[in-house]
């Protein structure tokens, strides 16, 4: 019996029962990338916030315009999916804000769960940190999407000085805090740099067009 399209599966699903309907919900489809229609509803159904989806939408807006040119440079890239990926990347925020618990790791769990993609589910998961060597060219959903985030001050393009400040200031409590941000902020730069050195990234001019998208 054919599996049941993801808008097809997803339809009637309220947020109020999303959690008692997620177990079983969506079968597992190997390698299923949602379209920016089905990222939404899923917005929808998981109540995200409004100034969540406005950050998501410019972080989308990055990683899309790196994707197609890394694909234009010939590296194997999956425009859609790094698409997909930046827009649910932060899928669970608005649910660890309101009950706790740590937004990229659940946020992955349920992108797994939903589209029984693992590529996708790597790039929600390690969003906030990726704990291996820096390699553009094998790992470039992931990276992107950390880079990506970290231009986003909020719903404003940003430089990433500007933005880790930004976290300093609200985050940095704490000795260690402060040099966990320091280390995510030393591997954003390496992430620039490989983007630059691979693509020729223009650090400010080949996002602009991504400045205004919300503002």
């Amino acid at each position: 019996m054919p599996e049941k399209p993801f808008a097809d599966a997803l339809s009637g699903t309220s947020p109020e029962s999303l959690p008692e309907a997620m177990p079983g919900a969506l079968p597992p489809v190997v390698s299923f990338v949602p379209t920016t229609a089905q990222c939404l509803a899923l917005w929808d159904a998981y109540d995200m916030l409004p100034n969540i989806r406005a950050h998501s939408l410019t972080v989308a807006c990055i990683a899309e315009t790196l994707a197609r040119e890394a694909a234009a440079a010939g590296l194997p890239v999956d425009v859609d999916a790094v698409r997909a990926a930046a827009l649910l990347h932060d899928l669970a925020k608005t649910y660890t804000i309101r009950h706790g618990g740590n937004h990229s790791q659940l946020g992955g769990a349920w992108v797994q769960e939903l589209t029984g993609n693992p590529t996708l589910a790597q790039g929600v998961i390690h969003h906030v940190h990726w704990p291996f060597v820096v390699d553009i060219r094998a790992h470039f959903l992931p990276l992107i999407i950390i880079y990506s985030d970290k231009r986003v001050k909020h719903n404003r393009v940003v430089s990433l000085t500007e933005r880790f400040e930004d976290l300093l200031h609200r985050y940095g409590a704490t000795q260690d805090i402060r040099q966990r941000i320091g280390r995510s902020f030393a591997q954003a730069r390496e992430i620039e740099d490989a983007l630059v050195q691979t693509l020729g990234f223009q650090t400010d001019a080949d996002i602009a067009h991504c400045r205004g998208l919300v503002e």
